[in-house]
């Protein structure tokens, strides 16, 4: 009877630490809601950690014969190569990183009233004069630029010049050459998919933040400014949000291989697929956004053209520039007069049609501007069209000349 009893007895027992233990009641409380001491909690007992032995040094290790050497795994600072590689590079390139916050004055377009707004980005240190590369986007139309570097001090900026098409701009602080700290740029075509890759930068304004991941992509196309298209693009799995836009894309030698520009996302946020401006762009820029203060861009003087089936159709030249003075045609202005009244009809059908630049076939404005853009001011190019209802084709000589400030 007193076996019964007791056994009756555990049951209960055991019923009533199996409740307590899955109980719904009990709710999680964060750290920052605890008050006083924390409450004593009943459950398995924690056995504490094996005392040292008598000469102060750990008991034996004893290895699985399936586990590798640790000291195969883990270097002297006991990291994984792998994260000898993450780290290293956060070491190394962290001070390089400049968190950039802008101030403008902004006009409401029915009150007519004006109010202040703030926006923040990234950019790196190029050189220890203190110029830092960031978009041009962080701080187009910004009244006031600070900068913030990693010992935290602020600096107000100077801007020293952009390029709207590249979205690539310089912004420059003073500072002892001997606080900064330069990044260095290599090759971006050497790049390949898969190489791994890492972003620091001040995503939601979190200074100094690294992320890293791979090249998901090269040669990306992405529209930016005024339907201007980069073919060169670098597309990335790294998270990146708003506020690193401008900070330095880096390869394992932390060596920078782009400028971290903008993401594919639904919500704002990122979805794993980043892009980055290229480094080989960045240093055919940058150069002349020193020197000038903006990028001069081979001019062709043709502002805009129809895409059809059979070329582009060219829609409107700018007087008196290259293309025009060069022979090109464009569409016509009939003016009609029906008594005081002057009617005006385009006839677009005395416009030439371009199919070729250098015997090259061109078959989107993308492509055309694309071909222009990779030649210099005063280099001559050969445009081929289609002129007239005959639709003869016709070899147009064009002298390019240097394009005004983009900014």
């Amino acid at each position: 009877m007193k076996y019964i009893f007791g056994c009756f007895l555990s049951a209960i027992l055991g019923g009533l630490i199996v409740t307590s233990m899955n109980s719904p009641s009990r709710s999680w409380i964060s750290l920052s809601q605890a008050q006083g001491p924390p409450p004593k909690l009943t459950g398995p007992r924690i056995l504490p950690p094996t005392p040292l032995g008598p000469s102060g040094s750990n008991p034996p290790v004893v290895k699985d014969s399936k586990l590798p050497d640790q000291q195969k795994v883990f270097n002297a600072r006991g990291l994984t190569p792998e994260e000898e590689v993450n780290v290293s590079v956060y070491e190394k390139l962290n001070k390089s990183v400049a968190h950039i916050t802008t101030k403008s004055t902004k006009t409401d377009g029915f009150f007519l009233l004006e109010y202040d707004t703030e926006g923040a980005g990234s950019g790196a240190i190029i050189d220890n004069a203190g110029h830092i590369l960031t978009n041009y986007h962080v701080i187009e139309d910004a009244q006031e630029v600070n900068v913030t570097l990693f010992n935290g001090k602020s600096y107000p900026a100077t801007f020293v010049g952009a390029d709207a098409i590249n979205d690539i701009a310089v912004i420059k602080i003073e500072e002892d050459p001997s606080v900064l700290s330069p990044v260095v740029m290599t090759d971006s075509s050497q790049l390949k998919v898969g190489q791994r890759v890492f972003a620091i930068g001040n995503p939601f304004g979190l200074e100094r933040t690294m992320t890293c991941g791979i090249i998901s992509s090269l040669n990306r196309s992405l529209k930016l400014r005024g339907n201007r298209t980069i073919k060169s693009i670098i597309q990335i799995d790294a998270a990146v949000n708003p506020g690193n836009s401008g900070g330095p894309l880096l390869n394992s030698h932390g060596q920078l291989i782009g400028i971290n520009t903008a993401i594919a996302s639904k919500t704002g946020q990122s979805s794993g697929v980043g892009f980055a401006i290229p480094s080989n762009l960045v240093a055919r820029v940058v150069p002349q956004l020193l020197t000038h203060g903006h990028m001069i861009h081979p001019e062709i003087g043709i502002q805009r053209v129809y895409e059809t089936e059979q070329g582009l159709l060219v829609a409107k030249l700018t007087p008196g520039g290259p293309a025009e003075k060069a022979g090109i045609r464009g569409p016509k202005i009939l003016r009609q007069r029906r008594g005081l009244i002057v009617i005006e009809r385009v006839d677009r059908g005395a416009a030439d049609l371009i199919v070729a630049v250098d015997q090259k076939q061109v078959k989107s404005a993308s492509d055309f501007l694309d071909y222009i853009e990779s030649k210099k001011p005063g280099d001559t190019v050969t445009v081929t069209v289609l002129r007239g209802k005959e639709q003869t084709p016709t070899k147009v000589s064009v002298t390019l000349t240097a394009s005004h400030p983009s900014r």
